[in-house]
């Protein structure tokens, strides 16, 4: 089950201009964008979740986090150095 959540947003027709937003329909899609990305960042919704808010499909998602400088995978120095280590077995075994 799905639900839709409508939040007005009062932004003036000077102000979206502005911002560089030609139509209304840009500046809501960009609003969807902007809270689909922000609260992946958060950690708050998953890549998929955060497209799917977005109204993009994932891969799309990604690119855009990309664009925004937000990273699609927030590892701790544990994690890497666990995830180099098993890069490093997984060659040393092909040898």
């Amino acid at each position: 089950m799905t639900t839709t959540l409508s939040v007005p947003v009062e932004v003036p027709v000077m102000a979206s201009g502005f911002l560089g937003f030609k139509t209304e329909a840009e500046l809501t899609a960009d609003l969807r964008v902007t809270l689909a990305v922000r609260l992946f960042e958060e950690g708050r919704v998953s890549s998929g979740r955060g497209a799917q808010m977005a109204g993009m499909g994932k891969w799309d998602f990604i690119e855009e986090l990309g664009r925004r400088k937000v990273p699609v995978v927030n590892w701790d120095e544990d994690e890497i150095r666990r995830e180099l280590e098993y890069a490093h077995e997984g060659v040393a075994v092909r040898r």
